[in-house]
């Protein structure tokens, strides 16, 4: 296992419920019909563009699942960029087998790759000036695994649960001001990072009398940002957030912010496309 894999029974839970939605009752019956019981082959995963590579893992286990007797080998591991053409790894075994598996272990493949590519743009973007990190618009059943993406192509993870930390957002602040909803968090969760929801320098300045652990500056423009970290002046860092675009990354990690959160990366991801190409036995 890399260090980007989820728990490996998350990875067997994840792929057996993908198989059972894909083959259905009687399984492949098109590979049943067309291709001979003894038939071996031997298949390349195969990039048709530039990217990141990511979720060999559960490409690995669908092929164990569907037929133990499946050979995977990789040449890239996640993580690793990937050129047009190039070959990320073997399988060679039953050809009803591969080809059952094949569609499930791709649609992993392809999805979280697209989410490491996407990942490695957005952190060349920020020149090494501040961080990028996921949020939790996550595919249901699937978190794991994009974070663990997010991770493949340098960046970072933001809460995985509610449970992780507190995030005060505006629908928190009904009723209750900044400082009143950090101070209360606090007492109930003092072991746990505290970030702030704040949409304008007002909000900030009011924050920074308590010092949270990050402010997080939603949709603000740049200038906004800037002045907002020097009002805050090193108590709680900062965190950028509102559908941050690629060319705007740069501006934003210039006028100070830690983090940037991107939710594009995990609920807008294009798929990378890589195929399966069977090249004989």
């Amino acid at each position: 296992m890399s260090t980007f894999d989820p728990p490996d029974s998350t990875v067997r839970a994840a792929v057996s419920h993908a198989l059972a939605e894909d083959l259905g009752v009687l399984g492949d019956i098109t590979t049943i019909a067309c291709v001979a019981e003894d038939a071996l082959a031997r298949a390349r995963f195969v990039a048709r563009v530039e990217g990141v590579v990511a979720g060999t893992a559960p490409a690995i286990e669908t092929m164990r699942q569907v037929d133990p007797g499946i050979a995977i080998a990789w040449k890239l591991a996640d993580g690793s960029p990937v050129e047009a053409g190039s070959e990320l790894g073997t399988v060679a075994g039953p050809l009803r087998s591969i080809l059952a598996a094949e569609r499930v272990a791709l649609n992993f493949l392809t999805h979280l790759s697209g989410i490491a590519t996407i990942t490695q743009r957005f952190v060349r973007a920020t020149h090494g000036r501040a961080r990028i990190i996921d949020t939790r618009k996550t595919l249901p059943g699937l978190r794991a695994f994009e974070k663990a993406a997010v991770r493949a192509g340098g960046g970072f993870n933001h809460r995985e649960s509610l449970s992780d930390a507190v995030l005060i957002k505006d629908n928190h602040l009904v009723g209750l001001g900044v400082a009143g909803a950090v101070e209360r968090a606090r007492a109930r969760w003092p072991n746990r990072v505290i970030t702030v929801e704040c949409d304008s320098l007002e909000q900030v300045a009011e924050a920074k009398t308590v010092a949270p652990d990050i402010v997080l500056l939603d949709n603000m423009t740049p200038e906004m940002v800037r002045s907002a970290v020097d009002l805050l002046g090193g108590v709680s860092r900062t965190e950028v957030s509102g559908t941050v675009a690629l060319d705007a990354v740069a501006a934003y990690a210039e006028a100070g912010a830690d983090f940037i959160s991107i939710g594009a990366l995990t609920h807008s991801a294009r798929a990378l496309d890589i195929g399966l190409d069977v090249v004989g036995d």
